[in-house]
């Protein structure tokens, strides 16, 4: 259940304050609410979800200063997980040439789901690689905090730029360029903070505004940019 509510939130299926009714979930899921508080609880130690007494189990909505410290421990880590690459073999380099081809697909078609999928899970993809199992953890973590981040603070489109980004980093570890991936890496995560407004104060009807578009105009334009 962790990662099927986890998978949800990097897919932006579920927001930023989103309610998690434990009894919903417990439907949802065919499980005790026992079971379902036992998911929370872990999910709030992963920084994921937060409960109150008013408002019962939500989706964490990352403050200004949240979203500043994610991009910095995204930073250090990933930098530090490419630094740490021995150079890679000619199937893994066609294992993320493969993934980067999905992401381009998903971008080129609008796809936002699937799009903010595999461009957080490219991220994942190199401590996989690595081997990991810790900073793959982490990661995933990182990337929904990302994506929650992305949905309160980034105003526009930035997906193309990212898979381009990306890109620029598979080419440079097949070069067995080391350096020049981990200084790519450090510059794309800097760019898509950059991207972000942190000095806009999120809309709280932006969701619900985005819901009742989707229901009434098809022509509706896609949600916040999606990048990581």
């Amino acid at each position: 259940m962790d990662e099927t509510i986890l998978s949800a939130i990097i897919a932006r299926r579920i927001g930023p304050g989103t309610r998690l009714g434990e009894v919903k979930l417990a439907e949802l899921f065919g499980v005790s609410r026992t079971r379902i508080r036992e998911t929370m609880m872990r999910l709030a130690a992963r920084g994921i979800v937060q409960v109150s007494a008013r408002r019962g189990w939500y989706v964490v909505e990352p403050s200004v200063e949240e979203a500043r410290e994610a991009f910095q421990a995204r930073r250090i880590i990933e930098v530090g997980i490419v630094q740490a690459l021995h150079p890679l073999s000619g199937t893994e380099i066609a294992l993320l040439r493969a993934h980067l081809a999905a992401e381009g697909e998903a971008v080129r078609t609008g796809d936002v789901c699937a799009g903010t999928c595999l461009l957080g899970d490219f991220h994942t993809r190199l401590a996989e690689i690595l081997g990991n199992r810790s900073l793959i953890e982490m990661l995933r973590d990182l990337t929904a905090r990302t994506v929650l981040i992305s949905m309160l603070y980034q105003p526009n489109e930035r997906a193309i730029e990212s898979n381009a980004d990306h890109h620029a980093i598979v080419a440079a570890l097949e070069r067995a360029d080391m350096d020049a991936a981990a200084r790519l890496m450090a510059e794309h995560i800097d760019k898509v903070e950059a991207g972000l407004d942190l000095a806009a104060k999120p809309d709280p009807l932006d969701s619900l505004r985005e819901s009742l578009n989707a229901q009434t105009d098809p022509r509706h334009p896609l949600p916040k940019g999606f990048a990581a």
